[in-house]
């Protein structure tokens, strides 16, 4: 059963589309994963300009979504979450693909061949950011289903905000150890200015979906 909006019964409420929209950022950063690591290993990857171009076509799509959940928001004071804490999170959804998209800008600037001491750790790390946005989608399917009654278990839904706030504190330490290294490296002042915010960027996707984890857990905590 929904819950009711000024006592009517809503047969879609705006958090439904939370998780379309959802859909579209994980793809997005999976097309962008397989880039990046392609990227880093030296491969022969796809163009950047038509991987640019697709995910540019994803984010519109994104966009569209977004925009009709908050231009379908009941107009008066009743929501099953706070206003503020639903509009936060559509932010810090949305913010996880910015930063993937600024990730890609920095390694497309120019070709930065990455020395084989750094590539492991960097897919490493790539894979851990991925690892953290797939985390996101199970957690906002339980928040939804506590919200809506559908699903009773608190204390499983918290487990998984929990394994994500876990999981950003390795993909912490791990950005900490490559930066550091990295600004040691005998490369390139411009490899390593470019690197570094490279890996900066990839630590950006990781604590905006930790953001994402800490607003559900405030949504279910009224």
């Amino acid at each position: 059963m929904r819950i009711p909006f000024f006592g009517m019964l809503a047969d879609k409420s705006p958090l439904d589309g939370l998780l379309e929209h959802y859909e579209k950022v994980n793809g997005c950063v999976a097309i962008i994963k397989e880039s990046m690591e392609c990227y880093v290993a030296g491969g022969a990857c796809r163009e950047f300009l038509e991987l640019a171009q697709q995910i540019d076509e994803i984010e519109d799509q994104a966009d569209l979504i977004k925009r009709r959940i908050h231009n379908h928001m009941p107009r008066g004071l009743f929501m099953p979450v706070d206003k503020i804490l639903f509009l936060n999170y559509t932010k810090a959804q949305d913010k996880v693909l910015d930063e993937a998209q600024e990730a890609v800008q920095w390694l497309a600037m120019r070709r930065v061949d990455i020395p084989a001491d750094f590539q492991s750790d960097i897919i490493e790390l790539i894979e851990e950011v991925d690892g953290i946005t797939d985390m996101l989608g199970p957690a906002l399917s339980a928040t939804l289903g506590l919200i809506y009654t559908k699903n009773l278990d608190r204390r499983g839904t918290k487990d998984k905000f929990w394994a994500i706030r876990r999981k950003r504190s390795t993909i912490f330490k791990m950005k900490n150890r490559l930066v550091r290294r990295i600004y040691s490296s005998e490369m390139d002042f411009k490899d390593i200015y470019q690197l570094i915010h490279f890996v900066e960027k990839l630590h950006g996707m990781a604590h905006n979906t930790e953001n994402c984890a800490d607003i559900l857990r405030s949504m279910i905590a009224r």
